[in-house]
């Protein structure tokens, strides 16, 4: 071990001001542990004084460096040496709006960890799924609930034109509703196969996802009056819906 005041005026000097300027706690402790030494303690008194191990007290006498301060850093302070580059963040950003399926992938949705798997075939540079994650939340996603949508099977002016017509309809019902009733349903299901709705969105965006149906459901069909609250619940296999007007 090395003897009392065996280091120089000039390093002595250089970690004492270090240790007043340095803003990591972990990095002024090891400069506290050189000093200490410095001045004749143990490796025993110094572990006491500072309340940590032994074992840390010796590793940073050996390997630390009063004329490199870079020698106090572990490997965590050093930083990955695959930091993601600005490339990286902007194709990470582009798949993210991708579905898995146009890059020749089977399952339906994105995870941070397949993620990090996909952009290190692409870019080589390798990242854990959990800096993916906190790569992205930099960049204001979130990982939430898709909406169903049917809107690739809609035609918007049928779709236009059948609001337009349900406005009469509630408008009739409301000023004569022994002539006309109005109904609005909703349907949800249970299956063996889980379907995963979980998607990185911007936030305050929510994406919408295609609502297909799947085969092997069983159907909870809830019908509601709007005029007589009256609500009807059935259990379905298949639900086949036939709309009749009678005037």
């Amino acid at each position: 071990m090395p003897a009392k005041n065996h280091l120089n005026s000039e390093q002595v000097k250089k970690l004492q001001q270090s240790l007043k300027q340095e803003k990591n706690g972990e990095i002024r402790e090891r400069i506290l542990i050189l000093l200490l030494l410095n001045d004749g303690k143990t490796q025993k008194e110094i572990a006491k004084f500072i309340g940590c191990s032994p074992n840390k007290i010796c590793f940073w006498c050996v390997h630390g460096d009063p004329d490199n301060l870079e020698s106090l850093k572990d490997e965590k302070m050093k930083g990955n040496h695959h930091k993601a580059t600005e490339k990286y963040i902007e194709i990470l950003l582009e798949t993210i709006d991708k579905a898995p399926q146009e890059l020749g992938y089977e399952f339906g949705r994105w995870s941070a960890k397949r993620l990090a798997t996909y952009l290190e075939e692409v870019t080589g540079i390798k990242l854990s799924g959990s800096q993916v994650w906190r790569i992205i939340s930099k960049k204001k996603y979130v990982y939430l609930w898709s909406k169903y949508s049917l809107d690739h099977k809609q035609d918007p002016d049928k779709r236009k034109a059948f609001k337009e017509k349900l406005e009469e309809y509630l408008r009739i019902e409301k000023e004569s509703p022994s002539r006309l009733q109005v109904w609005f349903w909703d349907e949800s299901g249970f299956s063996l196969r889980v379907i995963k709705r979980k998607t990185w969105c911007k936030k305050g965006h929510r994406k919408k996802v295609r609502g297909d149906r799947r085969k092997g459901r069983v159907n909870v069909w809830e019908q509601l009056g709007i005029q007589t609250k009256k609500d009807l619940l059935n259990f379905l296999v298949k639900v086949t819906l036939t709309v009749s007007i009678k005037s």
